[in-house]
């Protein structure tokens, strides 16, 4: 009987000791001397053979053992630097370097590095004795020149155990005070393997050790699955990929000097007298297999076909995608050809993420100090120094896309040059103008002009291309050779597949991501939270009612919805009452999670919005005497309350304090809220990018569509120690419109086929049947256009232009409103349409392009249909309000059902008729829509007090005399309680639910809504 752990023990083992698996076999004599848990006799041999002149001089300057001496010298650089620090560059002792392990070089030329690689001492151990203080030993370990950097537990589920009881041994039978097991002192990376999955961590910490899944996927490295792994039908154990893939020799040198990356930072920690204490924390972070997979299949793929390919990486939100473009930008700015020379001349990374490109430095800092720093244009940085970046050949560049319209003519020749344009959360800005002008900025368009040339039956000396700026705009569509792009997204559109997506081999002409790692396999492996595991819906029903009876006004139904809606969504009652109920989730939900360190988000739908909310949840805390609830807001620019007017403007900086009292600039929201914040209100700001895995809480007050909501909502998703589940509170969305679309980016996004770039044509017949425009009128602008010495005086091209379109915006203005409506949604269509192809193909019509030309500045140009706006003023009250809970539970997505996306077309705009309907009949659609059932007790109720109350003196008075919160708080409660039980008294049935106790929300709602209503009355 062969099925036994040593069996699988020897399986590995074997491999790892063939040829293929590049390690010697060993035993683990000599590790266990002095405690010091390294052979220190194969690390001198090493040394000796590799580092003779170190040596020497070592042994010249040492006055006592020099064994001894450089062990002791050793150490202390390991304690002070840690060892992935020492591993990769070494230490120096007493003005003498020392390497500890040579890495494999990037070009084979390069000799004298190579045969330093091939003298490491790679070693394969099995049963390491790791300490003289027992007889304990660790199922494999694997050393490099006598240093021990790798350590498995191995399991059988043939013999009863499997991964689980192998991080039960890693968390209880092993001592991390080990000097083996100590924190970035020896072993840097602990597995536990058995015959269907793999985990690893990087620390050992008792109870508290966290275990990543290391496994491939249900289907597979880079395709849509779920947790673990595929069958294999080789004969092979399905976890053979970590020995015969990352354990192998070279792969694991690779990893040891390419991927594992070391990281300091600083974190708020409780202390035992309840305050809190910023703290240094360190981590070591080695790739989980889809992000080794990931960047790997990249690399090689660049290798084997060199510049000019693009590349969809469709990876889950939080799956670590900053660490994947960090390792990818890397390798790809230190990737060499045959010729020893670097593929790319920059590698340019487009994101509008911070947090990125503080990762991006730290990573390439511990990988290599000769590739210099990473050179980051942000919002303190100007389009210049961009182009001196880029011009200077630096190696890896951050911006964001909108820099590069400024620049992108000054660039210059780009011939001979390949560059990688790393894109972060690719979407549909991809096709706009700002894409094309980074790819005119970079684009090599010899081969374009080379394909031009033979289409026109001209030489290639025949072309004048710096003269001719048709030519050069239309040879800068389409894709390059020159420009390999490489898009990361966890929600690709439809434009984002067909750019960056490879062909779909399912499909006649469709696209699919090139690799993906997708969120069903996230959430399976727990590597990031399910956000919809927890959802609650809540409906806001009311009645809006007219305050003048009489008045029936025809109006505009799109204009007056609009208005009475937002008139519904700020009024001070639904967001008091929203604002109790989010106060009291916080006390009752969130301040109980991740024990006690628990944080909420509240999404609002405008900056109004967001200020309001702020206002009335700080009120409500004082109210209720709650001290331990600190609220803050995120939101761009400034505000002023048209219904406060003696308030100043109000921003993001001016509202957010510290709990000692200080100011947070607005560059400190996200540190502040991390450190003592409770409640983050933000409005369009923060729901896409932020990465806080102590957010547990989600309140919604916005409609969320498509991968807007996907986006917002997997801010939740991150995992963090006692980070158990999440929850949403949302007010505003239907739950089934919420699961439709987090379902289509559940598993794999795909395109069904290709665009049909030829309607293009039809959208350009459909334009010259409305006859305002003719060949004459675009050869005029197109000449002004085309003019070398115009390009250098932009106002005076817009004059020109403007004078020859002149007769076309005077026909247009003759037009009726249907046919003015319908032209200039036709013109925006075919700007827009013909930006998308030239992303995806190079069609060389000059023709079209000409059209183009005369269209985009018509696009401008054209004055928008005249609307009469209408004003809501102070026609409708809040008649009746209830905040209505509609749905409790999860939303399960499926497995079996893809995201899909059909190709896009030119949008087929008609004018949707602003119909004209009686101000009655617009209320009863409006308040039909939001569900306002209230019963015809509530509504006898609220007349017969009404009645009573507006009439009351005492009320009157106060409301004029003691402001709002006081008639609120403390005046009007009393007058109602007296006045609802005098109508008690006169009729028991109709206000018994005033004064039943299980009624007491419906009580509190209607003394809230008659307040306010009362306060409004007297003070008007």
């Amino acid at each position: 009987m062969t099925d036994t752990e040593k069996q699988f023990e020897s399986d590995i083992e074997e491999y790892l000791i063939s040829a293929k698996g590049g390690w010697q076999k060993a035993s683990d004599n000599g590790f266990r001397v002095d405690g010091r848990s390294l052979n220190l006799d194969t690390l001198i041999k090493f040394i000796q053979n590799t580092q003779q002149l170190a040596w020497k001089r070592h042994e010249k300057m040492c006055k006592g053992n020099p064994e001894e001496e450089f062990y002791k010298a050793f150490d202390s650089a390991v304690m002070n630097y840690g060892m992935v620090n020492v591993l990769r560059h070494g230490f120096k002792h007493k003005g003498t370097e020392f390497r500890v392990c040579y890495f494999e070089p990037e070009s084979e030329l390069n000799t004298l590095s190579q045969t330093r690689f091939s003298q490491n001492i790679c070693q394969c151990i099995r049963q390491w004795h790791y300490t003289e203080k027992n007889n304990n030993t660790v199922d494999m370990m694997l050393a490099v020149n006598g240093i021990p950097l790798v350590a498995l537990e191995l399991k059988n589920q043939l013999t009863g155990q499997t991964v689980e009881d192998a991080k039960l041994q890693w968390m209880y039978d092993r001592d991390a005070t080990e000097k083996a097991f100590k924190f970035n002192s020896r072993i840097l990376v602990f597995f536990t393997v058995d015959l269907y999955n793999v985990y690893m961590t990087t620390r050992l910490n008792g109870s508290k050790t966290q275990f990543l899944p290391f496994n491939q996927g249900s289907n597979g490295p880079g395709k849509d699955g779920g947790a673990g792994n595929f069958e294999r039908d080789d004969g092979k154990y399905t976890t053979t990929y970590l020995w015969e893939e990352i354990l192998q020799k070279n792969r694991m040198m690779e990893i040891l000097q390419k991927f594992i990356s070391y990281q300091k930072y600083k974190e708020e920690v409780k202390q035992r007298d309840g305050t809190k204490k910023k703290v240094t924390k360190e981590k070591i972070i080695f790739p989980r297999y889809h992000q080794w997979h990931v960047v790997s299949q990249l690399i090689k793929d660049v290798e084997d076909n060199g510049a000019g390919k693009n590349y969809l990486i469709q990876h889950s939100a939080g799956s670590g995608k900053s660490n994947s473009i960090a390792w990818t930008a890397y390798r790809l700015a230190s990737l060499f050809d045959k010729e020893n020379k670097p593929v790319f001349r920059s590698v340019i990374i487009v994101t509008d993420r911070r947090v990125l490109d503080t990762q991006l430095q730290n990573t390439i800092d511990g990988f290599d100090h000769t590739l210099g720093s990473v050179v980051l244009i942000d919002e303190k940085k100007n389009s210049q120094d961009l182009l001196k970046a880029v011009q200077g050949g630096k190696r890896m560049i951050v911006t964001t896309l909108q820099k590069f319209p400024v620049i992108y003519e000054l660039v210059g020749d780009t011939s001979g040059r390949n560059y990688a344009v790393i894109v972060d959360e690719a979407h549909s800005s991809q096709t706009g103008k700002s894409a094309m002008k980074l790819k005119y900025a970079l684009a090599d368009t010899a081969e374009a002009l080379k394909e031009y040339a033979e289409l026109e039956g001209k030489t290639e000396d025949e072309i004048d291309a710096n003269n001719d700026r048709f030519l050069k705009e239309m040879v800068n569509a389409g894709k390059h050779k020159n420009l390999s792009f490489f898009a990361f997204t966890a929600t690709p559109k439809r434009a984002t597949l067909e750019m960056f997506g490879i062909p779909d081999p399912s499909t006649e002409s469709g696209f699919r991501p090139y690799h993906v790692y997708s969120m069903r396999q996230a959430i399976e492996e727990e590597f990031i939270m399910d956000v919809l595991a927890n959802y609650t819906t809540y409906q806001t029903c009311y009645k809006i009612a007219k305050t003048d009876e009489e008045e029936n006004p025809d109006v505009p139904v799109s204009q007056a919805i609009k208005l009475i809606r937002r008139y519904a969504e700020l009024h001070p009652y639904n967001i008091d009452r929203k604002s109790e109920l989010i106060v009291e989730t916080y006390r009752d939900v969130t301040s109980k999670a991740i024990k006690g360190k628990g944080k909420m988000m509240v999404v609002t739908a405008s900056r109004l919005a967001a200020v309001r909310y702020f206002d009335a949840i700080k009120s409500y805390i004082r109210k209720r005497g709650y001290e331990d609830i600190q609220v803050m807001i995120a939101f761009s620019g400034s505000v002023k309350d048209p219904d406060a007017p003696d308030l100043p403007e109000r921003t993001e900086a001016t509202m957010n304090y510290t709990i000692d009292g200080k100011r947070v600039k607005e560059s400190q929201t996200k540190e502040v809220f991390h450190d003592e914040g409770s409640v983050l209100i933000v409005a369009e700001k923060y729901q896409t990018g932020f990465d806080e895995p102590l957010l547990h809480t989600m309140v919604v007050d916005k409609k969320l569509k498509d991968v807007k909501a996907v986006q917002t909502l997997s801010r939740l998703n991150r995992t963090c120690e006692d980070k158990t589940d999440t929850y949403i509170l949302d007010f505003v969305n239907d739950a089934e419109d919420i699961k439709k679309a987090f379902q289509a980016f559940y598993t794999e996004t795909r395109l069904n086929e290709e665009t049909d770039v030829d309607l293009i044509y039809k959208t350009q017949i459909e334009l010259r049947e409305f006859k305002l425009y003719g060949d004459e009128e675009v050869e005029k602008v197109t000449e002004i256009y085309a003019d070398i010495e115009n390009e250098k005086k932009p106002g005076a091209v817009q004059a020109k232009i403007s004078n020859a379109l002149l007769n076309v915006a005077n026909a247009y203005n003759e037009q009726d409103e249907d046919t003015k409506y319908a032209f200039r949604k036709k013109v925006r269509d075919f700007v827009k349409w013909y930006n998308y192809i030239s992303q995806i193909i190079r069609l060389l019509d000059e023709d079209l392009h000409r059209e183009y030309i005369l269209c985009s500045y018509l696009a401008r140009l054209l004055p928008s249909n005249k609307k009469d706006k209408w004003d809501l003023g102070d026609k409708v009250r809040l008649e009746y309000y209830k905040l209505q809970h509609t749905f409790s539970g999860s939303l399960e997505l499926h497995t079996d059902e893809e995201g899909a996306y059909d190709a896009p077309k030119p949008s087929n705009f008609m004018k949707p008729e602003e119909k004209m309907e009686p101000f009655d009949e617009v209320l009863e659609m409006l308040n039909g829509a939001l569900g306002g059932d209230f019963t015809e007790g509530d509504k006898v109720i609220i007349k017969n007090l009404w009645d009573k109350l507006i009439t009351n003196k005492m009320l009157s008075k106060s409301a004029k005399q003691d402001g709002e919160q006081m008639f609120e708080d403390s005046i009007f409660p009393k007058v109602f309680i007296d006045t609802a039980m005098d109508a008690y008294m006169e009729s028991n049935e109709t206000y018994e639910s005033l004064f039943d106790a299980s009624q007491k929300a419906k009580k509190d709602a209607f003394i809230k809504f008659m307040a306010l209503a009362l306060y409004k009355e007297f003070t008007r």
